[in-house]
């Protein structure tokens, strides 16, 4: 048993991707400049069937990732030292989720995005419906409580509904824990599907750039200078506050608490972070961040555990930064000034509400929880999602690398404060032998073509 391997190497996968990205935005480019529906089409297939192939594997890689990493805890010691690290582990989560909402209120302030109205900058018809829809949806706490519990285990993931899988998984997970070698079977049989998933995204990470060409294409075509010019304030504000917590709360806390070198850091963890900003997705990208936290040297059976819950519920660009800097926009374009006790509002849902953000509509959940929690009307929360819309691709990569940053980060500090932290494989270089997550070394190779 082992993890999935980086099947690219991380300099080429880098060098791919910004690649991707320009030819991307070329062929976007040159797809509304000359009208040609069918290449703006064919960049739109692209993008789709690249999504397409990563959702497959979301709801059975959740349920079957938190179940092993709930039962590999059992490597680690008995259920007291399993409820340490999980309170921990999710003690650090809203922590840096804390900073992170603090960074992208200060941001959202300087910025100010919004300010002045709409200032020329109209929605769509098709996004302010797709807006209203979404904000009845999921614009509540009930409907986030009411939709905690499935009707049924078949509903659940037929219906795709990743918080819903996230509690059976939890449920079950722990069920299974207590039940020990009686449910032996039951977790072999779950960690087997789960290395066959995992091998599955390894083959579709090799498709990133391709996907990346696409996304990008079609949304440069179809949208234009609406990326760029109307909402460049919003999405510069989400860039700026994500990098922050990305390049200097990440560093500080890996440099003076979990005593990790930031540059090691990143070395190790960048491909999964890339691959995170290529697919938008955490869920998607959860074999490569649990392989990065390995790789830095945290215990395997601690990482198998922290990783998936992580991928769920830890989403700093998604639920802390983005909210507070979306709310603002809303304010602003309504003409309303947040008072300091909706500011707190916008910290307190980055804290506890971070497992409403589970599954790949967490950035939409987390900013209409927030505006609704601090009461902003609805129709300018519409509104403000509508225009949103638009420019959410192109937020969507950094937000996510944010995310995937932070998941590998949190694991690293717990593993560090517990003695969980090997040295030897955290400074071994990248292309030396590492340990695999049965705690035997395992190289990163190319392997042959499947």
């Amino acid at each position: 048993m082992s993890f999935v391997r980086t099947y690219t190497k991380p300099r080429v996968f880098a060098a791919a991707v910004l690649g991707s990205l320009v030819v991307g935005a070329l062929l976007g480019v040159v797809a509304r400049q000359t009208e040609a529906g069918w290449l703006t089409d064919l960049l739109d297939q692209i993008g789709t069937i690249f999504t397409t192939l990563l959702q497959i594997a979301v709801i059975p890689l959740v349920f079957t990732a938190i179940v092993v990493g709930i039962n590999s805890l059992r490597k680690l010691g008995g259920g007291r030292t399993a409820a340490r690290l999980g309170g921990k582990t999710v003690l650090w989560f809203a922590i840096t989720s804390f900073i992170a909402s603090l960074i992208g209120i200060a941001v959202g302030r300087i910025f100010n995005p919004g300010a002045g109205g709409l200032g020329g900058v109209e929605a769509t018809a098709k996004n302010a419906d797709k807006a209203a829809k979404s904000v009845d949806h999921w614009g509540s706490w009930d409907a986030f409580v009411n939709g905690l519990l499935p009707e049924n285990f078949v509903k659940a993931f037929s219906d795709g509904e990743t918080l819903q899988v996230l509690f059976l998984a939890l449920v079950i997970g722990a069920a299974a824990y207590s039940l020990g070698d009686k449910a032996k079977p039951f977790v072999d049989f779950t960690t087997s599907v789960f290395e066959i998933i995992q091998r599955y995204l390894g083959w579709i990470v090799r498709l990133a750039p391709l996907g990346i060409i696409g996304l990008i294409g079609a949304a440069v075509s179809n949208y234009g200078d609406a990326l760029f010019r109307p909402l460049f304030s919003t999405t510069l504000a989400v860039y700026v506050g994500c990098l922050l917590v990305l390049f200097v709360v990440y560093p500080i806390l890996l440099q003076f608490v979990a005593k990790v070198s930031p540059l090691k850091f990143f070395a190790k963890a960048g491909t999964a972070i890339q691959f995170a900003f290529a697919s938008q997705s955490s869920a998607a990208t959860l074999p490569l961040t649990r392989q990065s936290a390995v790789n830095l040297g945290v215990q395997p059976a601690y990482a198998a555990f922290a990783t998936p819950l992580g991928s769920a519920t830890k989403m700093d660009g998604c639920a802390a930064v983005f909210p507070a800097i979306a709310a603002i926009f809303v304010a602003n374009l309504a003409g309303v000034s947040l008072n300091f006790w909706q500011y707190v509002g916008i910290v307190v849902v980055a804290v506890v509400g971070a497992l409403a953000t589970a599954g790949t509509t967490g950035w939409l959940t987390a900013f209409t929880l927030t505006t609704s929690f601090i009461g902003l009307d609805a129709k300018q929360v519409a509104l403000g999602l509508a225009l949103i819309y638009s420019v959410n691709p192109i937020m969507d990569m950094m937000r996510t690398a944010t995310n995937v940053a932070g998941q590998i980060v949190v694991p690293t500090i717990v593993a560090r404060s517990e003695g969980l932290l090997d040295d030897e494989v955290l400074n071994a270089p990248t292309d030396r032998p590492e340990h695999s997550d049965d705690g035997s070394a395992a190289r990163h190779t190319e392997p042959a073509p499947a």
